[in-house]
């Protein structure tokens, strides 16, 4: 049996595994400030990735309507945080 380095084996594990995509949320809920602003980073409610979809919950009117203008932007800053293609769509609810 060959060695691997622990880190290595935890990367292989999620790649393989469903625990990817909440992982990939909660690390784009540490970052979503740096990324969105204090502003909409306060008034969001929830993120969830599923299947390469970006799930933002507001329940703020107008910040809805700015994201819905912002949704390229949304993920080409979330794609370029994590260095690949994390997402691939943003749905606002």
């Amino acid at each position: 049996m060959s060695e691997s380095h622990i880190g290595d084996a935890i990367k292989g594990f999620l790649r393989k595994s469903q625990l990817k995509n909440g992982i990939r949320a909660v690390q784009i809920e540490e970052i979503w400030e740096q990324l969105m602003g204090k502003t909409i980073a306060r008034y969001t409610d929830k993120i969830q990735i599923i299947n390469q979809k970006l799930f933002i919950t507001t329940s703020v009117g107008p910040l809805k309507n700015e994201l819905l203008y912002q949704k390229s932007q949304i993920i080409e800053r979330v794609n370029e945080a994590f260095g690949e293609k994390v997402i691939t769509e943003v749905v606002i609810q």
